[in-house]
């Protein structure tokens, strides 16, 4: 009996303790005491702050709408507004490179009226890096299969392969989002097909009997895909609402270039860009659909290469 009280006793010494410690914490609202200076040993503070974040009002895909009304829609877009805000390096480098490859995709969709919401869709597919190849061996900017690209009118070899050259890439994506959404009636549901393809999407449509892209059961890639875009789109919109700090002087910039036509075999690549004031890494830097050190062009078809303007490089002689 003496130790039951004993035991109680310090239970009850430990309470009042946890109690006091808990009226001394600092809530988080509460501005740290003057002497949290630099200087200072103690204490140490943490300015660093993860926020939940408020979900913006009328989001959209290319003028169609979110229905984050509905609890599922609206936790898988939290979801994603979450994972690319707080992913802070990956997010400042699609700033970074968005500056450099937007002005080469806009154009292109727009000829083609494709929305110009789409850009995001190479962002998410890509990272919008021009070289990026998926284990399945989809390649490019937009991660076109060979087979695809060869249906399309591409060249997909292992001397040139097209899907590495943004313009003609994004031609290619063009036409097919073009049919997705005369086959499927709508934008978001032809960014989905880029994703699962035509056939899929429309067979899931009939098999679970709804017209909504937000109204299926997908796959986890699928399902989040287009959340995905609209996410990039929200945070690249409007970096200063998501913490993103930058002048346009850390943004990459699009270094100008002038094309020139070769309509034969190119023996050696290395020789050939020096007659242009640079060397073999910078020509394939701004060709990388040249695969190989040569071009072999028996065919002797056209083509068009890429030459940076002068005083752009520090060539070393």
């Amino acid at each position: 009996m003496k130790v039951l009280k004993n035991i109680l006793a310090l239970i009850g010494v430990v309470c009042i303790s946890g109690l006091f410690i808990f009226a001394m914490q600092k809530s988080p609202d509460e501005k740290a005491p003057s002497d949290y200076q630099l200087g200072k040993e103690d204490p140490i503070v943490n300015n660093y702050n993860v926020y939940a974040l408020e979900m913006p009002e009328n989001l959209n895909f290319a003028g169609e709408p979110v229905p984050v009304e509905n609890p599922d829609i609206y936790e898988r877009m939290d979801r994603e507004l979450l994972v690319n805000t707080y992913w802070q390096s990956n997010g400042l480098l699609m700033f970074k490179r968005a500056q450099k490859y937007f002005p080469i995709i806009e154009p292109i969709l727009e000829k083609n009226g494709i929305p110009d919401d789409f850009k995001y869709l190479a962002v998410i597919e890509s990272g919008l890096v021009q070289t990026a190849k998926s284990p399945a061996g989809a390649s490019g900017v937009w991660q076109i299969m060979k087979a695809t690209g060869r249906e399309n009118g591409l060249e997909v070899n292992d001397n040139v392969d097209e899907r590495y050259n943004i313009e003609k890439a994004t031609e290619v994506a063009c036409d097919y989002l073009k049919k997705a959404k005369a086959n499927l009636g709508s934008w978001t549901k032809a960014a989905a097909a880029y994703n699962a393809g035509n056939y899929g999407v429309s067979k899931r449509l009939k098999a679970q009997d709804v017209t909504s892209y937000y109204d299926l059961l997908l796959g986890e890639e699928t399902g989040r895909y287009v959340f995905r875009i609209v996410a990039l789109k929200e945070i690249l919109s409007h970096p200063d609402k998501y913490g993103f700090n930058f002048n346009k002087s850390h943004l990459y910039k699009e270094v100008p270039t002038y094309k020139i036509e070769v309509d034969t075999a190119v023996t050696d690549f290395a020789k050939f860009a020096k007659r242009f004031g640079i060397n073999y890494k910078i020509l394939k830097l701004h060709n990388p659909w040249l695969r190989e050190a040569h071009l072999n062009n028996k065919s002797r078809k056209s083509y068009l290469i890429e030459i940076p303007k002068e005083g752009y490089y520090t060539v070393q002689p």
